[in-house]
């Protein structure tokens, strides 16, 4: 590789990539709003948003395999979770930090 190669890459990934978007003026100006009140810009705002909604995309897309015993404990699990330790009731009735 080059050196103007190389330099060219150093520069594109330190700036990142170029996504063009077509929305409506009223669209646009619903985001406007929005990234004002967060003290961002559009494209702040968007990217911001946009990787939020991925990730929550991706995670809910999580496959377990499980064989049918393993299954069936899962189901099992899930009826009848486990009764709650002296220490999380203890937890629980504690306030919050920020309630003290």
């Amino acid at each position: 590789m080059t050196a103007t190669a190389v330099a060219h890459r150093d520069d594109a990934d330190r700036r990142g990539v170029t996504i063009n978007l077509r929305a409506s003026a009223q669209v646009r100006d619903l985001i406007d709003r929005a990234a004002a009140l967060l003290g961002q810009n559009r494209s702040v705002f968007m990217l911001d948003s946009a990787r939020l909604r991925a990730e929550d995309v991706l995670l809910d897309q999580k496959l377990f395999s499980l064989d049918d015993k393993q299954y069936q404990d899962f189901l099992d699990l899930l009826d009848e979770p486990p009764k709650p330790t002296e220490e999380l009731r203890k937890f629980l009735s504690a306030k919050a930090p920020w309630e003290k």
